[in-house]
This record gives structure tokens, sequence and C-alpha cells, in this order.
């Protein structure tokens, strides 16, 4: 049963211009009674866009690293992320640049008929979920590091990817499920992507009425939703591949017992 904890005080976000999906984990129970400490661990969408008073915000953070999850490809489309003084930028890549530019092409200029083609009866759902399968089968070593290096040292952090969704998203999951938060609050968490004011924007080179159809959109609603059967699809291959969130921690992602302490000391009140 999952223990009732009096809710977390309530803060305001901040209304960034040019960073979607900005947020502060903090507050997201574990099992054991604890909370995520607000402060510690932030996620996002690209930095690239940000504007003087998002830096100026984001600089206030007091942030040790910034982990940026993009490939090669996504950073040549965005840009970098913008310079914050003293901050570490670390980007470990957890998509191949190569892996779907042709796909993503097609996204962006296909016409209606391509789109049905490429996305239609259930095809773009099944894109995301092999998307989350393939992150969480082979990028072990990544997510490794990444848990290694905020169990160490690199907190605050922030996390993201181009729209801090999917990337971003399993990344925090992660972090989350090694810190024994309930899987309810990781996936009401993830489901914030949703939310109008923090969903990437869509880009298509036909900006038209027949580009952006109704149809159109719907075709590639998928592409761009957080949906709890992602998720789903992450912690069903963790327990296809090592049998228990215990087991994908310690072996596949070599988190001993005294470096989970730490991550928990770090990032966890009480």
């Amino acid at each position: 049963m999952t223990q009732q904890l009096p809710p977390m005080p309530s803060t305001a976000e901040p209304e960034l211009s040019g960073v979607r999906n900005f947020r502060d984990v903090g507050g997201l129970p574990t099992v054991d009674g604890r909370r995520v400490r607000p402060g510690v661990l932030f996620r996002s969408g690209h930095l690239a866009h940000a504007t003087e008073e998002d830096a100026a915000f984001l600089a206030s953070l007091g942030l040790h690293t910034v982990f940026d999850f993009r490939n090669a490809a996504d950073q040549a489309l965005e840009g970098p992320d913008v310079e914050l003084p003293g901050v570490q930028n670390v980007n470990i890549p957890l998509t191949d640049p190569a892996d779907g530019a042709e796909f993503w092409a097609m996204v962006r200029n296909g016409d209606l008929d391509q789109l049905r083609e490429l996305l239609g009866d259930g095809r773009a759902a099944g894109r995301m979920r092999a998307a989350y399968r393939s992150i969480i089968t082979e990028r072990t070593a990544e997510h490794s590091r990444v848990l290694h290096a905020v169990a160490s040292e690199s907190v605050p952090t922030l996390m993201h990817c181009a729209a801090g969704k999917d990337r971003a998203g399993l990344s925090i999951a992660v972090v989350l499920l090694a810190l024994g938060v309930e899987r309810e609050a990781i996936e009401a968490d993830y489901l914030k992507s949703n939310d109008p004011h923090r969903r990437y924007r869509v880009r298509r080179s036909d900006s038209s009425p027949a580009g952006m159809s109704a149809e159109v959109m719907e075709l590639l609603s998928p592409l761009f939703d957080a949906r709890g059967e992602y998720l789903h699809t992450a912690y069903a291959t963790i327990e296809e591949h090592w049998g228990s969130t215990e087991r994908y921690l310690a072996d596949g992602l070599g988190l001993a017992g005294d470096t989970r302490e730490r991550l928990r000391a770090r990032l966890l009140d009480g």
C-alpha cells in the first residue's frame, strides 16, 4: 500500500521563455517514507534557446552539472546549450546521431500520405516503445555514468534532452528508481510533460493548414506525447532482462550498495 505523506510546500514554477518542460523533481516520495530534496535534481528540455532572463534564473540554482542527452544531430538542429557560469556541461548522447535521421526528416517534411504510411495503425507508438526498450538495454554504461557522477559530486544537477520527455524522462526515472521513489510518483512526474505549457513545439517544414492539419497532428501525436505505456515498457524491459529493479541497478548499471547510499544521501531529505 502506498504510504500517505503530508504534501510538500508548493512554490510557483518559473515561467521560462526559451526553455520548455523545466521542473524541480524535489518532493517525490520514496517507498521508505523519505522525499527527494528540493533544489538538487531538475529536468527540462534543451537550453539552446534560453533567454538572458532564463539563463539568470538557471544560474541562480547553483547547478554543479548539466547533463545533455542530445546527440550531435539534435545539437546541430537546436544549437548548443547556453553557457552557465561555473556549471559543468556534460554531453552523454542516449541515441545514435544517425539513428532515425531519415525518419525524423520524414516527420518534418513528409506529406499526409507519407505520414500515414510511416506512423499510422499504431506504428508511431510502436516506434516509441522500441526506443524506450533500446535505451534501457543498450545505454547501461551511460546511465551508470550519470548515477555515479551524481553520487560523487554532480549536484545540484539538471538533466535534459531535446524535449525533456523521453531520454531525460528515462534518465530521471532511473535516478528515481535508484532512490527508491514510488513508481506511481515517478509516472506522475513523467506525465507532467504533457502539460500544454511544457510540450515540445512540433517543427514542420510545411506550416500551412494542410501541413499542420488535425490528421497530421494526430499521426504525430504519439511521438510527442508522454504516455504511461512508454514508461511501462521500460519497466517491463528491466524485468525481462534483469529480473528486478535491484538486479538492474546492481548488475546492469554497476551501482554498488555504498554508491547507492551516497546517492540517496545527496538527493533525499531525512
